[in-house]
């Protein structure tokens, strides 16, 4: 009897997804984004690839997923961030607001019950959402494209934490507020914060850049670069459940609004817990199928050996595209195989024009186990050879050569604007044509 009240009520919100004229709008809107970034990508790759009428530039550089995979995908990062929530907020809102709230909490089932229904609704409309861009997969597979699985199942990984995440907050935001709107500014409002902090940590160091990297854009650019980091994970499925936990505590009419505060305040605590604890996991995997977030195998071997602390201290201002290089090539990798490593930002400004610094301004100093070393250069091997240096252990052999081999790939995007601009379009009006009936 509790699998068929369970059923039904799943039904029951299914059938509210679906008579939502935001999701169906959505998925329009999904569908040619999709197809632009596509379309888009798989003619700058052609081009790069020669176009047929020449070699291809740099043949190591061409990645299906930097030059498809990211660009196509990108239309369901803006999705997450601008559509998607405001679909979730209306599964709530609407009950709400029209009084049918009462009615389902007298319902069969906790109303943890009732939340984690329509966490598994939304969860199923996000992945239905994804059609248009596994189509575009399929596309690129008819026309002799190559597909790395690991990578790819991490790029799908990814979003599929960033639309849960974005769920989350729109549930819980709808619970919180008393209309659709307010929920709706709320959300925009945690969207911009997130925006802001990113803008004001780059470069910055210390506990900012630390918040920094969880962020929603930034947890979803290590995906994108291949790289699948377990303290990433844990942080975003905590703050996903953290929002439907408060949807649950605020759903709940029935008590007073100093326990529902007070049970707000010990979630508050316990996922703040959860994420201090997640951030500090450290296991992190490159699959990336050109192994860009690593370093050459021997060079990791010899890094790991190294159990000395380290710490660099930065003289280039967050613009410097010195220090995107070096946080690039160097930083990102340095963090996956040396545990104990510190890197303070010294630069003021963000330019570093005006910096009272200017006589030490671009150098990178080396410290460990007391002995000091400056250099210059944001070069990797450079930046390698003298943490060996410092460490007392010899640099390692680097003749171990690069056998990525890139995948150019000149062709035109056959088929994309009829699937993406005319059949998808009348798929989705069609579909919503017949369950409204």
């Amino acid at each position: 009897m509790r699998l068929r009240s369970f059923l039904q009520l799943l039904s029951k919100e299914f059938r509210e997804l679906f008579s939502s004229r935001a999701f169906w709008i959505m998925l329009i809107i999904v569908g040619a984004l999709v197809g632009h970034g596509f379309i888009t990508a798989i003619e700058t790759y052609a081009e790069v690839s020669g176009n047929g009428n020449g070699p291809a530039a740099l043949p190591q550089g061409l990645t299906p997923l930097d030059g498809i995979l990211v660009p196509t995908w990108g239309a369901y990062d803006l999705a997450a961030t601008l559509l998607f929530p405001f679909v979730a907020i209306r599964l709530v809102a609407t009950e709400k607001e029209s009084g049918a709230l009462k009615l389902l909490l007298q319902l069969p089932h906790s109303l943890v019950g009732k939340v984690s229904t329509k966490a598994l609704v939304l969860i199923s409309g996000w992945v239905l959402a994804w059609l248009p861009g596994l189509a575009a997969f399929a596309l690129w597979k008819t026309y002799g494209g190559h597909l790395y699985t690991p990578e790819t199942a991490n790029l799908l990984l990814g979003h599929f934490l960033r639309g849960l995440l974005s769920a989350g907050v729109g549930v819980g935001a709808a619970a919180l507020a008393e209309s659709a709107s307010s929920a709706a500014i709320v959300t925009l409002g945690l969207t911009v914060g997130t925006w802001a902090l990113d803008f004001i940590a780059a470069g910055r160091g210390g506990l900012l850049q630390q918040l920094a990297n969880y962020t929603p854009t930034a947890a979803l650019r290590s995906f994108e670069q291949g790289l699948l980091r377990l303290n990433t994970v844990v942080v975003m499925l905590a703050l996903s459940l953290g929002g439907f936990v408060v949807a649950a505590i605020w759903l709940h009419t029935g008590r007073s609004f100093r326990i529902r505060l007070l049970a707000t305040a010990a979630l508050v605590v316990m996922v703040a817990g959860v994420c201090v604890a997640g951030a500090r996991l450290r296991s992190s995997w490159d699959l990336s199928e050109n192994r860009r977030n690593s370093f050459y195998v021997a060079d990791e071997a010899a890094l790991r050996k190294i159990s000395v602390p380290l710490k660099l201290t930065v003289f280039l201002a967050p613009e410097d595209p010195r220090l995107t290089d070096l946080e690039q090539t160097v930083i990102k990798k340095l963090r996956r195989v040396l545990t104990p490593l510190q890197v303070d930002y010294i630069a003021n400004g963000r330019t570093g024009l005006f910096e009272s610094s200017e006589d030490h301004y671009g150098e990178i100093w080396y410290e460990m186990g007391g002995r000091k070393v400056m250099d210059r250069s944001t070069i990797e091997e450079v930046v390698l050879d003298q943490i060996y240096q410092l460490a007392g252990e010899p640099t390692p052999d680097r003749s171990e050569a690069n056998d990525f081999p890139g995948y150019p790939l000149a062709v035109q995007p056959r088929m994309a604007a009829l699937i993406f601009y005319l059949i998808w379009p009348l798929t989705v009006v069609l579909s919503w044509w017949l369950l409204r009936r």
